[in-house]
């Protein structure tokens, strides 16, 4: 038997990369039995077959799992966002942050296409919050080398709404690829869907980077949920006020004595992700009782 991770997923078939050769492999019936769907960052075992495929027969612990990108055991979530066209929706950034706090995953915020909009309002929102925040531009090379240095030795994924330039990042961090990159539809402002699966790649800095298909609005909104109480706990710039309102079960949303909306006032968090704190709050309030006792 050999040990590796799957870069690829494609079909019912699995590539997995065990640091010298890349293995295409076949699922086990038992993995269906056990309704457990292998995903790329999977740290797996495997069985070499004489016809040169592979035979998947166990599949490591998991650190965390996504499904909004399909992806396992990620280190470092990199959300790249845009202020040019298209403009990226704050909310967006906020639900998928959300989503990896409660996996115990890191986000860095990265803010690309800097050199046709700066970006600063929209760095400084996530800097504020205690984000690892970059602002880049896969065009010019500015802030590259910065991103190449906080993704290195780390297992991470490059996620954000459609077209504001993942697969160019990755091709300005690796000078050996060629990933395909779309335009942004002038009409739409958004960007054509040119990545169509999730893929991990092994850059030079010793990273391996997953490359995820753009999502839009209405992606975001089928994200998993956290429970409505658990909510206030990903949201990190939170944290020292928790415990200080006037109510023990504050929502933090319009209490009276509330003193996250204290410090919302006082310029200390961002109205913004308040805002999208309250938008999830109320959306994860919405899940009835017997679905929320699955989560």
């Amino acid at each position: 038997m050999s040990e590796g991770i799957i870069q690829k997923a494609l079909s019912g078939f699995y590539y997995v990369d065990d640091g010298s050769s890349v293995t295409t492999c076949r699922a086990r019936g038992k993995h269906r039995h056990a309704r457990l769907t292998p995903l790329v960052g999977d740290r797996v075992r495997f069985t070499p077959l004489a016809d040169g495929l592979g035979a998947l027969d166990e599949i490591f612990p998991r650190k965390n799992e996504f499904y909004r990108p399909a992806v396992a055991n990620i280190d470092l979530l990199v959300v790249v966002a845009s202020q040019a066209v298209p403009v990226t929706d704050p909310f967006l950034i906020d639900r998928v942050a959300a989503i990896a706090a409660s996996r115990g995953c890191e986000t860095l915020v990265c803010v690309n296409k800097c050199d046709l909009e700066p970006g600063e309002d929209l760095a400084h929102i996530y800097a504020q919050a205690g984000f690892a925040t970059l602002r880049v531009s896969a065009e010019t090379g500015e802030g590259i080398e910065q991103l190449r240095q906080a993704i290195a030795g780390k297992v991470c994924a490059f996620t954000g709404n459609s077209g504001v330039g993942k697969s160019s990042i990755l091709n300005a961090l690796e000078r050996d690829f060629d990933l395909a990159t779309g335009e942004v539809s002038d009409k739409l402002g958004r960007g054509r869907h040119t990545t169509r699966h999730v893929e991990l790649f092994r850059l030079s800095c010793g990273a391996l980077a997953a490359d995820t298909p753009g999502f839009s609005s209405f992606d975001v909104d089928k994200m998993e949920l956290a429970r409505k109480e658990e909510l206030q706990y990903s949201f990190r710039e939170f944290a020292p006020y928790l415990g200080k309102c006037q109510f023990q079960d504050c929502a933090h949303v319009k209490e009276k004595g509330c003193a996250v909306l204290a410090a919302v006032k006082a310029g200390e968090i961002s109205k913004t992700r308040h805002q999208s704190y309250v938008r999830l709050y109320e959306q994860a309030k919405a899940i009835p009782n017997w679905q929320r006792e699955k989560m």
